[in-house]
């Protein structure tokens, strides 16, 4: 297993009342997972799905990118504004 910190943005943060979580996800585990994950406890979450990026270590990332132990993974919904 492995331990990844999460940083919550927008909706994310709203659903889980935080600005970050820790996660214990398997081995081999791909970013997707996380996103797996989050929306498995908050299922009205899932609208987002689609529209989420993935940012790991400061970097924008593919879905399917490998996770390792202590990587930091930014969930990014859509956002507007001006």
């Amino acid at each position: 297993m492995i331990t990844v910190h999460v940083k919550l943005f927008a909706v994310y943060q709203e659903a889980y009342q935080a600005p970050e979580i820790d996660l214990q996800l398997p081995d081999d585990a791909p970013v997707a997972v996380v996103l797996d994950t989050v929306m498995a406890a908050h299922p009205q979450l899932d609208r987002w799905r689609s529209h989420t990026r993935f940012g790991v270590n400061f970097q924008f990332v593919p879905p399917e990118t490998r996770l390792y132990h202590g990587d930091e993974v930014v969930l990014i919904p859509p956002v507007s504004g001006g």
